[in-house]
């Protein structure tokens, strides 16, 4: 009997890591990461810096024109322009590899700032709502 409830426990344990993983990466943000702010939001020369490592590290899957491509995501959807500055930060440090997004935490901390500056000066682009591959 009781190796049947620690098999069933263990179970229980199983299922909810699984769920807890598979969850959208948004909702393993913790409210201090999603809350920290850009140290170069809106300035001119930190988004013109971001822009160049967006095309270095980014556009290979997203695009040079961040609308995605293939099964790779757009970042002019509303759901990333209206993400947080922490939230995207947050991704770009941990990644998401279940879904082909890898971590650039070996990417240096300000540079990294850079690219959200960049990627959230692009705007929504009324496109980005059709699936990647129905896109050139």
């Amino acid at each position: 009997m009781r190796v049947r409830l620690l098999c069933i426990l263990a179970a229980i344990v199983i299922m909810a890591i699984c769920a807890w993983a598979g969850a959208p990466w948004v909702n393993h943000i913790s409210e201090a990461d999603r809350a920290r702010a850009n140290p170069y939001a809106n300035q001119a020369e930190a988004i013109a810096a971001g822009g160049r490592l967006f095309a270095d590290h980014c556009a290979k899957c997203h695009g040079p024109d961040a609308l995605g491509r293939k099964k790779r995501p757009s970042l002019r959807t509303r759901e990333v322009q209206q993400a947080t500055d922490g939230e995207i930060f947050w991704l770009l440090r941990n990644g998401d590899l279940r879904h082909g997004m890898p971590s650039w935490s070996s990417i240096p901390e300000p540079s990294r700032w850079q690219i959200v500056a960049y990627v959230k000066s692009l705007g929504i682009n009324a496109s980005s709502s059709l699936p990647a591959e129905n896109r050139r």
